[in-house]
């Protein structure tokens, strides 16, 4: 692929999504351990190994949680008015990274993906093109984009934050609209990007060979 200089020289900087509420968990995922260390700790050191600036991605009621506050954190947006409108969930997460470094691109990965792991990094980072909205997997399970460990262009921007003004709060649904520049879809990969929210999943990952 053909890329523009100044394209191929913006640096990236690495986000872990951690400002779910982990209502189907019952409780705090991004504190579960899996190989020995919170969820959290372990994607945060994951990015670590392949970029210079890793953030973590909170609310604002969540600075001080022992867990986050020894993260350096992103903080979602807080409605100018004090209330509590705007957009919520991995949406709000990316809007406040570019807020925070408006011509950085973006790796984004959620906090409870147990099986990522560094060829899964690479291949992002090696695929890469920073002439789309992001480069993204395809999902193993339903074939549709996956957000939520996908590598944000600036280019993005601007057009999730008109996406949200819309009223659409969903990065997905994003993906799969956004056509001028269309987003780099990559091949699934069968587990690395497999997702625990619930008690059952949790189970059958830890029953799993």
């Amino acid at each position: 692929m053909t890329t523009r200089p100044a394209e191929q020289a913006t640096v990236v900087h690495g986000l872990v999504l951690a400002g779910g509420a982990s209502r189907r968990m019952g409780r705090d995922k991004a504190a579960m351990a899996f190989d020995g260390q919170p969820q959290l700790a372990r994607a945060h050191e994951l990015l670590s190994r392949h970029l210079r600036e890793v953030f973590v991605s909170v609310r604002a009621d969540q600075q001080d949680d022992p867990l986050r506050s020894g993260f350096p954190q992103v903080v979602d947006r807080v409605p100018a008015d004090g209330g509590s409108a705007g957009p919520g969930g991995p949406i709000a997460g990316l809007l406040a990274a570019f807020d925070h470094a408006p011509g950085a691109a973006w790796l984004v990965v959620a906090c409870d993906l147990p099986l990522l792991d560094d060829a899964t990094i690479k291949t992002l980072l090696s695929e890469r093109d920073p002439a789309a909205m992001a480069t993204a997997f395809l999902s193993a399970s339903d074939g549709l984009p996956e957000p939520l460990c996908a590598l944000w262009e600036p280019r993005s921007a601007a057009a999730l934050a008109t996406h949200v003004a819309g009223g659409n709060h969903c990065p997905r649904k994003f993906l799969l609209r956004a056509t001028a520049p269309a987003p780099r879809l990559l091949p699934a990969r069968s587990t690395a990007l497999a997702n625990i929210n619930t008690p059952e999943e949790l189970a059958a990952l830890l029953a799993s060979p």
